[in-house]
């Protein structure tokens, strides 16, 4: 029966990484682990110190703020524990942990290198979270070239590997997994022969002339790309012709986003042959319109498409499809102030939006009327 990442701890947690290697469901866990406020804690990357193990992290004074952020205290509680309980995860080492907020830039950087009890490294970025602002940072990647937290990557990157000189991973869930690929596509030629595999959890992809510019075809065989199967975030800016593959999701629509709902069976993903046809549809409509725009319309659309969804008076996506009667109150007074073919985009957008919505009521009501028919 297939479980979570959490289950695939406590079924394969008596393996270290000697004796069973690195895997995808690793990598998500990994991803997840980066998420974790490790400021005061791990060792910064400008830091000459020793790693830290989790037992030195779970006895550290400021243990509580790793889970400073409320929403997901519970499930990385629960992450965190199952590690440490675990022979498989309690070994690794943490080090050369960063964190920089740039509001101004409209940028949040971090990043943790873990070192496995094999002596090979994983280099995690974080990614964005559901707060509107977060998502912004991902559309800015459709006409910021490259946006900061981007070219903070490949300078992570090369400095780690510099200090530490292994064979490594590196990965990244959402905006994470994009700053991990593009850090692969960035750093020197050395750092890049010593890379194992890169793994895209859901990140978004690259406008076409920057994955021509940094010769992507050169890497794209030590790139893993995960999707849920109902992606957004990871179908932006995805080539028709690209590679990925697609785990199945315990939930729906937005919420796929979320690593926790990913369905891990045995050791590996549980797969489906691709994404729901009617999201790759409007997915590739939203590519399509913002490739044919120039630099100054897609700003203008980004910026614009964040006016009309923080009209919501929603600080997170989720809250915007929860409430969606309040939500489209202020939707609708923002377009007022739209010109019309941007308008036309945006409905299409936001109309989206209130169908992952939609669904999410139908479910909801379907599995009331089988629980009370049980």
């Amino acid at each position: 029966m297939a479980g979570t990442m959490l289950d695939y701890i406590k079924e394969y947690g008596d393996y270290t990484f000697e004796e069973k290697s690195l895997n995808e469901v690793d990598s998500l866990i990994f991803c997840q682990f980066a998420y974790l406020k490790f400021d005061g804690i791990v060792p910064g990357v400008t830091e000459n110190r020793r790693s830290v193990n989790l037992q030195y992290v779970r006895d550290h004074a400021d243990y509580e703020k790793l889970y400073a952020d409320e929403r997901y205290e519970k499930v990385n509680r629960a992450l965190f524990e199952a590690m440490t309980a675990s022979r498989r995860f309690r070994k690794i080492k943490l080090n050369c942990y960063i964190n920089i907020v740039e509001p101004e830039w409209e940028t949040q950087f971090s990043a943790v290198t873990v070192i496995l009890d094999s002596g090979i490294l994983y280099l995690a970025y974080r990614g964005t979270d559901e707060t509107i602002i977060g998502w912004k940072e991902d559309f800015n990647m459709a006409f910021l070239d490259p946006v900061p937290g981007q070219g903070f990557a490949a300078k992570y990157m090369n400095m780690v590997t510099g200090r530490l000189r292994r064979k490594f991973y590196t990965g990244g869930h959402s905006k994470g997994g994009n700053f991990a690929v593009y850090a692969a596509l960035n750093c020197t030629k050395e750092v890049q022969e010593r890379i194992l595999c890169v793994y895209n959890h859901d990140g978004p992809g690259f406008r076409p002339e920057v994955l021509a510019r940094f010769n992507y075809q050169g890497l794209e065989d030590k790139v893993v790309r995960i999707l849920p199967h109902s992606s957004l975030v990871g179908m932006l800016f995805s080539p028709v012709d690209s590679r990925y593959e697609v785990v199945e999701s315990k939930t729906f629509g937005l919420f796929q986003h979320d690593p926790f709902t990913w369905l891990v069976e045995e050791d590996h993903f549980l797969k489906v042959r691709d994404i729901y046809k009617s999201r790759k549809r409007s997915d590739g409509t939203i590519n399509e319109w913002i490739l044919s725009l120039n630099e100054e319309q897609v700003k203008t659309f980004v910026d614009t498409l964040y006016q009309v969804i923080s009209a919501s008076e929603a600080e997170t996506l989720i809250d915007f499809t929860a409430d969606w009667k309040k939500s489209m109150t202020g939707v609708l007074t923002a377009l007022k102030e739209v010109d019309g073919e941007t308008k036309t985009v945006l409905k299409k957008v936001v109309r989206a939006l209130f169908g992952m919505a939609k669904e999410r009521m139908r479910l909801e009501w379907n599995q009331k009327a089988r629980d009370k028919n049980s």
